[in-house]
């Protein structure tokens, strides 16, 4: 199926000019969909919709995801251009690591005003959109951070985990009317993003509780994000799936069962 076929399916990913979003975007223009990509930044936005060089397939919106008002104007630029939406991916997110008692009120409403407000205002927009198709799949780019708290993280983590229970209520309601709604909860990915606010400490305090020992690819959030979309996924529903490489799933004594086998091994 050819990208500019008006019967090709459409995409539309949030915070999709960079990271994870683009890797999104990329997945689904590889598989014959169209994309809508909406993000805050114009500039790299730009820049990403000149690199894809796909105007058939490619609509880059500029949109700040926490504001009605331009996700209202979005969704009907989409259905002008395209006519359909198949699937939503609400990626766009922003991280704030402070201390708990030095977060402002500010801060804290900007980090949930993106990051759930998002993905709120983004669904009730694009939801009806994919009712007139017949229905569609919704998936949530959630954190780790949703299901474990860690330090420096009271607006992020909070505002992750409340997007994991938004995404089991609009599944419940969503899913009785044909859109299956699931979420994905990364760990550390090695984004630009990440290489800016991850020190070597931290990086290293990942590894240690990690099983798989690194960080994971924007290729495999895609991938994993991709399949939730896709028919193959048709019965999953109101699920948040942990991409993590285990760390979900540890406890504590990694680091000493690791020092232990290469003291065996030597």
């Amino acid at each position: 199926m050819h990208p500019s076929d008006n019967s090709a399916p459409v995409a539309v990913v949030t915070g999709g000019a960079r990271g994870i979003g683009l890797g999104i975007a990329r997945w689904f223009l590889a598989r014959g969909h169209r994309v809508a990509l909406l993000d805050i930044d114009a500039e790299t936005l730009g820049r990403t919709e000149a690199e894809l060089a796909d105007p058939d397939a490619v609509l880059a919106l500029h949109c700040d995801v926490s504001d009605p008002g331009q996700v209202g104007a979005a969704a009907p630029a989409v259905m002008a251009r395209y006519g359909r939406v198949d699937a939503l991916v609400n990626n766009a997110g922003i991280a704030l690591f402070k201390p708990m008692l030095q977060t402002s009120y500010a801060e804290w409403r900007k980090v949930l005003g993106t990051n759930l407000d998002g993905a709120f205002l983004c669904t009730q927009a694009f939801a009806p959109l994919m009712l007139q198709g017949g229905g569609g799949a919704i998936v949530n780019v959630a954190s780790i951070s949703a299901l474990r708290a860690s330090t420096l993280r009271v607006a992020y983590g909070t505002s992750k985990a409340a997007l994991a229970h938004l995404t089991r209520q609009q599944a419940v309601e969503l899913g009785d009317l044909g859109i299956r709604v699931n979420a994905i909860a990364p760990g550390p990915v090695e984004t630009e993003m990440a290489k800016l606010v991850h020190s070597v400490a931290i990086r290293s305090d990942y590894h240690d509780v990690i099983p798989l020992g690194r960080y994971g690819t924007v290729e495999e959030m895609a991938q994993t994000v991709g399949f939730l979309c896709s028919a193959e996924a048709g019965f999953i529903n109101g699920q948040v799936i942990a991409v993590d490489g285990g760390f979900d799933a540890t406890g504590v004594g990694l680091p000493t069962l690791r020092r232990n086998r290469g003291g065996a091994a030597g």
